[in-house]
C-alpha cells in the first residue's frame, strides 16, 4: 500500500477549525426526530478517497492533536445541550487506534438510548491505557473502556452467479473471499425467524477507545 505524502498543513489546520466550530452546535430538533446523530471528522484529505493501493497517512503530530482537541470540544458542547434535555442518553467519543482519522462523536436518544452499544465487540483481554502503549496519551477526564475495531464481512456478501456480469468476475470474487476468510478473525452465527443462518466473520484493524463522561 502507497501512502501519500501530505503538504499544506496549515490549510488543514484551518479547515479542522472549521470543521470543529461548524459542529458544536447540537441540531436538538433533528436529534429529537431521528434519536441519533454523531460526527466525524470531515476534513480533507482523511475524509477522502484514495486511488486503489494509495493511501493518506493518518493525522499525526500538531494536526492530531487539534483533531483530538476538536473532538473534545464537540463532546464537552453535545453534554451541555443533552443535559439540558432532562432525559436520558448515550454520549462517547469513539477513537479509533490506528485509524484516528475515523474517529467520530456519537450520540442517542430515546428508542435508539442502546443502539450504539454492541457496536464493537469488548475483548475478553482486559486492555487499559496502561497496556496499550500506543494509546498512552489518551485525554484526561474521561472514563475509557477499549473495544475491537473490525472489518467484518457475511455469508451472504459474495451473492449468486447471476448477480455478476459473467462467471468470470463471479469467481474472482469468490476466491477474493475465500482467502480474506483464511486469515485470522472471529466468527459468529445469526439465525433469523424463518431460519435463515448467517455465517460473519470480523477482522481486526485495531482498538477502538469509548470514551464517556459522568
Amino acid at each position: 500500500m502507497r501512502i501519500k505524502k501530505l503538504r499544506g498543513h496549515h490549510r488543514i489546520w484551518k479547515d479542522i477549525e472549521t470543521w470543529r466550530s461548524e459542529n458544536l452546535k447540537l441540531d436538538i430538533e433533528s436529534l429529537k426526530s431521528s434519536q441519533r446523530d454523531h460526527t466525524k471528522i470531515w476534513v480533507s484529505p482523511y475524509c477522502d478517497y484514495t486511488m486503489l493501493n494509495s493511501e493518506f497517512p493518518q493525522p499525526k503530530g500538531k494536526t492530531r492533536q487539534k483533531i483530538m482537541n476538536g473532538l473534545i470540544d464537540i463532546y464537552n458542547e453535545w453534554k451541555k445541550q443533552l443535559d439540558e434535555l432532562g432525559e436520558p442518553y448515550y454520549l462517547k467519543m469513539w477513537l479509533n487506534d490506528p485509524y484516528f482519522s475515523q474517529s467520530q462523536v456519537v450520540c442517542a436518544i430515546g428508542d435508539f438510548l442502546h443502539f450504539y452499544d454492541r457496536t464493537f465487540f469488548k475483548p475478553d483481554q482486559e486492555y487499559t491505557a496502561q497496556t496499550e502503549p500506543q494509546i498512552k496519551n489518551l485525554p484526561a477526564g474521561f472514563n475509557w473502556e477499549c473495544r475491537l475495531d473490525e472489518k467484518h464481512l457475511t455469508s451472504n456478501d459474495l451473492g449468486q452467479p447471476e448477480d455478476y456480469f459473467d462467471e468470470e468476475d463471479y469467481l474472482i470474487e469468490k476466491s477474493r473471499l475465500e482467502a480474506q476468510i483464511k486469515k485470522p478473525h472471529r466468527k459468529t452465527v445469526s439465525k433469523s425467524d424463518d431460519g435463515e443462518v448467517t455465517e460473519y466473520y470480523s477482522f481486526k484493524l485495531g482498538h477502538a477507545w469509548l470514551g464517556s463522561k459522568d
